[in-house]
């Protein structure tokens, strides 16, 4: 059962370059009750035709409504993605709570594992950072593959609002994380990514109903599956760590 398993994930994103994870909308009877709804994504593979873009799974968080409310944007959840109009997991994520009250920054950096089968296939990790959060991608042995920060300037102190569009976080313009190996030492300023995880514009529509997002996941050239199942994985984490308050008006 396993084995069929990591087959799934194998299937789904040996072959892809790129995917689109949707946020839905979902749990609009708990935002109408005053409680955070949980978190549904939908899952695309991103091509040049509409049949390269079709959907093939689903994910729902799953998490404690009154946690939600209380210990956003550090609460803890699970998430299974599992193939689309089935049971069939292809990733499960796990997000434990790291907010100690009264603590510093350095004592609760997020992080997040991901798993396929009940095998563990890695982690994302927040690393220490001044002004640019900055995080490392770890596979199943601990072994650092990838990093990822937001574009840089001012010698890594600031993130450059010139590219992909203004990063503000706001929903009204890109957001861009880049992604870089994890053994290169620099990756500040005009240094091309070898990926991206990009936050989109969202409509009008759900700008003002709903504070769903939607990622673009570019993976590198080499990349294998599991590789690329904790870059689409690390886009549900940003969302959960910078998105789901500061979109839903928290911020």
């Amino acid at each position: 059962m396993e084995a069929q398993k990591i087959e799934r994930l194998e299937t789904h994103f040996e072959s892809s370059n790129a995917m689109t994870i949707r946020q839905t909308r979902k749990g609009w009877l708990q935002e109408c009750l005053g409680c955070e709804a949980s978190t549904e994504f939908r899952w695309f593979q991103k091509g040049d035709t509409k049949e390269e873009n079709a959907e093939f799974a689903t994910s729902v968080e799953e998490s404690n409504c009154l946690i939600r409310i209380c210990c956003a944007p550090n609460h803890p959840f699970t998430m299974t993605v599992k193939e689309l109009n089935s049971d069939n997991e292809i990733l499960s994520m796990d997000r434990p709570c790291f907010c100690p009250p009264g603590s510093c920054k350095c004592c609760c950096y997020q992080e997040m594992t991901l798993s396929s089968g009940g095998q563990p296939i890695g982690s994302i990790k927040e690393q220490f950072y001044c002004c640019v959060p900055r995080f490392k991608i770890k596979d199943s042995e601990e072994k650092p593959i990838y990093k990822v920060h937001q574009p840089t300037c001012c010698g890594g102190f600031c993130v450059n609002c010139c590219t992909e569009g203004n990063p503000c976080g706001r929903g009204c313009c890109k957001v861009a994380f880049h992604v870089f190996p994890a053994d290169q030492e620099e990756t500040d300023g005009d240094v091309p990514p070898i990926a991206k995880i990009v936050k989109v514009p969202k409509s009008l529509g759900t700008e003002l109903f709903t504070d769903a997002d939607a990622f673009d996941v570019t993976f590198p050239d080499g990349a294998n599956s599991t590789q690329k199942a904790l870059l689409a994985g690390t886009s549900v984490f940003l969302n959960a760590l910078y998105f789901e308050e500061t979109d839903g008006g928290g911020d």
